[in-house]
């Protein structure tokens, strides 16, 4: 489909999804209207350019995307379809199987419905934290059901192609399977981590690495968004916490038993089956730790000083020192460069500290 054939477009739900849907859109040539049922946040999404407030005519618009909570979605997408006759319908929730049997068993016109779930967010909210490019080389998960139209499927594999994601196509129960496994799961482990962490003395806390905040960063999202994300797919998540459930006894069984090793290689051997760099086999990287002050235009010296070595960054991450005003830039960098560019820091006045090579 051309990008004409989707204006005007309609964005209902302007927050960070919503709005940052809206602004890709407009960014591709779109006209997009806005709706939210918190007006101010369509006015913030308007005024930062995702698109116009103005009321759009219904029978002119050509697409509508829903992004509105988990338990308001097969309500709005019923009402959508009725309301746009002439619109291809879509949602960015992340479950589908309820949604869509919630949609059957109303008198809605499923064939303009695909359902859809962009795997990109953040465990920030609203308006102010959209931008046009959250979905670029993104996992773009596309759910059409058997009554779905072929024009509608198109519609929306080319809302995700404009907004810089890479298509996939699944049914929505196998979808549901898929996100319960590395997204649905994966938040409550953080969250049962970051829960306990309320238990621990505060001296003790002040002990905390990158590692524990890597772990217990996406624990920081809203509850009741989360929620409403897990109790739509429930059964799929209560298959995987059982699964855990019996991990955890496996693993208190190895440490008992002194074999804790055998746990330890099997986790190393999960990290190895994620897609690497650009969708890539994993490969083991080589980080060089760099010590840097926390004061204004340091990082950027410092990348300087990185790009005149002429060594490609496959990826970095900061850690901050709890008593000193330092933190220690970790870059990851192909293992026959890592000496190079520990020589070429330490040459440009930067402290190194020990490196080794991990995945």
């Amino acid at each position: 489909m051309s990008t004409r054939e989707l204006s005007p477009a309609l964005v209902i739900g302007t927050g960070l999804v919503g709005a940052s849907v809206a602004h890709a859109l407009t960014r591709a040539g779109l006209t997009v209207h806005l709706q939210d049922k918190v007006s101010s946040h369509a006015n913030v999404a308007a005024s930062r350019g995702a698109g116009t407030t103005d009321v759009a005519d219904p029978m002119a618009v050509r697409l509508v995307v829903v992004a509105v909570p988990p338990e308001s979605l097969a309500k709005v997408i019923a009402k959508t379809l009725q309301n746009y006759p002439n619109a291809t319908v879509t949602d960015v929730g992340s479950v589908k199987g309820t949604v869509l049997a919630a949609l059957r068993k109303t008198d809605a016109d499923l064939s303009r419905y695909v359902g859809s779930h962009p795997m990109a967010g953040s465990q920030h909210v609203g308006p102010l934290t959209a931008n046009a490019d959250l979905f670029i080389d993104r996992t773009w998960v596309i759910t059409p059901h058997d009554t779905s139209a072929a024009h509608a499927v198109l519609d929306v594999q080319e809302v995700a192609a404009l907004c810089g994601a890479r298509r996939i196509t699944m049914g929505a129960a196998h979808h549901d399977e898929a996100v319960a496994q590395v997204s649905h799961l994966p938040h409550l482990v953080s969250v049962l981590v970051a829960g306990s962490l309320t238990r621990v003395p505060a001296e003790h806390l002040r002990l905390a690495g990158q590692g524990l905040r890597d772990v217990t960063r996406i624990a920081g999202s809203d509850p009741g968004l989360w929620q409403q994300i897990i109790g739509a797919n429930a059964s799929a998540v209560r298959t995987e916490l059982v699964a855990i459930q019996a991990d955890l006894a496996d693993m208190i069984a190895t440490l008992d038993a002194g074999r804790i090793a055998e746990v330890l290689e099997r986790g190393r051997e999960g990290t190895r089956a994620l897609p690497g760099k650009h969708g890539l086999n994993a490969v083991s990287w080589a980080h060089v730790v760099v010590e840097i002050p926390d004061a204004p235009g340091a990082l950027a010296r410092l990348f300087r000083d990185i790009e005149a070595a002429g060594v490609n960054v496959e990826d970095l991450s900061i850690d901050h020192d709890l008593e000193r005003e330092v933190g220690w830039l970790s870059v990851q960098v192909a293992p026959d460069k890592a000496d190079e560019l520990a020589a070429a820091m330490t040459g440009a006045g930067w402290t190194v500290r020990d490196r080794e090579p991990q995945l």
